[in-house]
């Protein structure tokens, strides 16, 4: 530790880093406060009471919103998103090390959409399903097949809504994984195949189980990007809406705690979710060093 005495330019540093965490995390700190309201609480200070009644409310039901059909199919997207990104991603970058012919473009067009408005990427991909749909339904008309006719939509959870997410959470995963390969030595790989490994078991024994903490990051950035994402959500979902596009409906319907309770429920299972891979990742480093 240095022993020099601080000057002004630390104390503004400090208060200003200070500032920004107040900031950061005050909002949630006050969804927090405030979701433990009495029953006559409202949505302002000061609290009217400290009770568990609107968690009660929220597991009664928010209206004629079913809040927790929202929550799990937010939960379910967010897992299929977390290992659809893991393991595009891990194998993008497995490509990306031997170089090949249009790697620049491939690579331009996979994070172009990080710069696209998410808004305008989510409009897209709805007009693209739209016209899919009216594309069968002109095939059911010519070829006279009615379950061409009665399909519906193709837009949905898992087909327009996935896209919708992979175009934000794949873009990350990948450049993680360019980060991880570019402090990866070949020299294990090279160990493995002078002892007589192939191909398939040098990725399973010794590529997976080193890289195995990265993955893990990898499956928390989709899960969360997927999980709290709003603007590519909105046109691309089609009937069902995910937990965040109820959030936001509410928020002009909802005039009690009711809707801090859950904000409250969100946050802890997004901190549950980093707690659980934080853990997952020191016992694989541990496990690595074993």
């Amino acid at each position: 530790m240095s022993d020099r005495p601080r000057g002004p330019a630390f104390y503004v540093l400090a208060a200003f880093f200070a500032g920004f965490v107040v900031f950061l995390y005050g909002p949630t700190l006050t969804i927090l406060v405030l979701s433990f309201q009495g029953p006559q609480g409202g949505l302002t200070f000061p609290l009217n009471g400290v009770s568990t009644h609107w968690f009660s409310k929220l597991w009664a039901g928010v209206g004629v919103v079913d809040i927790w059909a929202a929550l799990w199919r937010s939960l379910k997207l967010g897992l299929v998103v977390m290992v659809l990104t893991v393991v595009l991603a891990f194998f993008a970058g497995l490509a990306f090390r031997k170089h090949f012919r249009g790697e620049g473009a491939l690579f331009t067009t996979a994070v172009a959409s990080l710069i696209v408005p998410s808004i305008v990427v989510s409009l897209g991909i709805g007009l693209e399903f739209r016209l899919l749909d009216d594309a069968m339904k002109a095939a059911a008309a010519a070829t006279g097949w009615g379950w061409l006719q009665d399909h519906g939509t193709l837009m949905g959870l898992y087909s327009s809504a996935l896209g919708a997410h992979l175009t934000w959470t794949l873009p990350f995963g990948l450049l993680i994984m360019f980060a991880v390969f570019n402090r990866f030595s070949p020299a294990y790989e090279e160990a493995a195949r002078d002892l007589g490994a192939t191909g398939g078991q040098t990725l399973r024994h010794v590529v997976v189980p080193i890289l195995a903490p990265s993955l893990v990051g990898v499956a928390l950035f989709g899960f969360t990007l997927s999980f709290d994402e709003l603007a590519r959500t909105s046109q691309a979902i089609g009937g069902r809406n995910t937990l965040p596009l109820e959030l936001q409906g509410l928020t002009t319907t909802v005039t009690t705690p009711e809707i801090y309770a859950l904000g409250t429920l969100t946050t802890a299972m997004s901190l549950a979710v980093i707690g659980l891979a934080l853990a997952t990742g020191l016992w694989l480093e541990k496990r690595k060093a074993r």
